[in-house]
């Protein structure tokens, strides 16, 4: 009988030494951790993916909630009086809101921002006219005589539409510059009042050619003269409001309706 040779040792391993079916095994072992770390890999990457979408879609719509806030305002007109203020709302209103304020001043941009939205709510709903006064005693805190510009451009705007006007004032502010350098350019300027809706050509022309500036100065002189010490200055029925509520969120709301009783 002859014997056919399978080339198996007796131990059943290969030319090589090793098991075949552990080799197989070994193999398979390694092609389900490969398996295992691509996954993890598309994992890793998908959540990535879903967390840089959903940032960008955060910056998105804040950066949509920012630019807009101004939108939000009410739009109320007014009038421009020959003493250079800016009179929102009824003037037979209850209650009369004088602000005194210049658009380089920190602590305007601060007030501003806890009672802007209160009043041009109050001059919405009649309960009180708003009278701006925008001065510019702060060129000193610029290079480029930023408060004087600013001033010009309020001007520049309310006497094209006053139902804009405090949407501009809103932004303007939210986008004051910082004290000690170079203010907003000319053409940024330009843009916020075509951003508030000053789309008319003679607004952009009004802002880059400075027609108000030597009002400005006299209105500026003749209200430091009249008691003006600071800004913000807020009146209220003609008494200088000093509590807590010009920086406090909708502070001057309660004060409004305490003033109409």
């Amino acid at each position: 009988m002859t014997t056919v040779t399978t080339g198996k040792n007796p131990s059943g391993k290969g030319p090589a030494g090793k098991n075949p079916l552990a080799a197989a095994e070994e193999a398979d072992k390694k092609r389900k951790i490969m398996i295992q770390v691509g996954v993890a890999a598309v994992l890793v990457a998908l959540v990535a993916a879903i967390g840089i979408g959903l940032a960008v879609k955060k910056s998105d719509s804040d950066s949509k909630e920012s630019t807009s806030s101004a939108a939000q305002l009410p739009a109320t007109g007014g009038s421009v009086t020959p003493t250079g203020t800016v009179i929102i709302g009824n003037p037979a209103a209850p209650v009369k809101v004088r602000v005194v304020a210049d658009l380089q001043c920190p602590a305007c941009k601060q007030f501003e921002a806890a009672n802007g939205a209160a009043l041009a709510k109050a001059a919405a709903d009649g309960s009180a006219s708003v009278e701006y006064q925008i001065i510019s005693f702060l060129d000193k805190a610029s290079t480029d005589q930023y408060s004087s510009r600013a001033a010009n451009a309020s001007f520049c705007v309310a006497k094209s539409d006053t139902t804009k006007y405090q949407s501009w004032l809103q932004t303007m502010f939210e986008q004051q510059p910082a004290e000690g350098g170079a203010g907003l350019s000319n053409d940024q300027l330009v843009q916020i009042a075509t951003d508030a809706g000053y789309t008319d050509p003679a607004v952009a022309t009004c802002i880059n050619g400075k027609p108000y500036n030597d009002d400005i100065q006299k209105f500026t002189q003749a209200a430091l003269q009249g008691g003006v010490q600071s800004t913000p200055s807020v009146y209220i029925n003609g008494q200088l409001e000093q509590s807590d509520a010009i920086f406090t969120e909708d502070g001057l709301t309660s004060v409004i309706a305490d003033a109409a009783k």
